[in-house]
């Protein structure tokens, strides 16, 4: 089953963001637009160059209204150990959400039941707290955050315009399709 166009499903968990512990559910993901960004462990090896490319982009999504957060079957406490101990890690600003319950994971469905550990799984959700992408990679392929930049664009875009459809490789200002039976065969 899909869950592009689902709600996200209630959780709480303990987070880790620059040198505090914090309490997050899914009530953090409304009002906003946010990204959730699963990974499979934390002290690995594809995983910190991935949170780290992250946070290179994380200034530009906050300039377009985007939270992220990451998410791994550790705990907070770990993370924060992450945190302090990885060259990479130690820039992530960032949430890093703790999911030892698994639920979390569950939810999203990212997660590897005979591992105990999560897919690499990125997900962008709407101000309603709606699922509106869903991306998921094998472990040992490393995902590439700029491409999140025009992704979660075309999705504001989209939500600010209903009626209008955004193609393959659009781009911020460029032209966008008005689905009708006039365009139908004619692209």
């Amino acid at each position: 089953m899909s869950l592009i166009g689902t709600e996200v499903q209630p959780f709480k968990a303990q987070a880790f963001q620059n040198g505090k512990f914090l309490e997050v559910s899914e009530q953090n993901f409304k009002g906003q637009w946010s990204v959730v960004c699963f990974y499979p462990a934390d002290f690995t090896f594809v995983c910190p160059t991935e949170l780290e490319d992250l946070q290179n982009q994380y200034a530009e999504l906050k300039q377009l209204g985007v939270e992220v957060y990451s998410v791994s079957t550790d705990t907070h406490f770990t993370h924060k150990a992450w945190h302090a101990s990885s060259p990479a890690i130690g820039k992530v600003e960032y949430i890093m959400i703790g999911d030892p319950s698994h639920v979390i994971s569950r939810n999203f469905d990212v997660l590897i039941e005979s591992a105990g550990l999560a897919d690499r799984g990125t997900f962008i959700i709407d101000p309603d707290g709606v699922i509106q992408t869903v991306e998921i990679t094998a472990g040992g392929i490393g995902r590439d955050a700029s491409a999140l930049i025009s992704k979660i664009k075309a999705a504001q875009y989209v939500r600010n315009n209903p009626g209008e459809v955004c193609p393959a490789k659009w781009q911020e200002g460029s032209e966008t399709l008005k689905p009708s039976l006039d365009l139908v065969g004619k692209i």
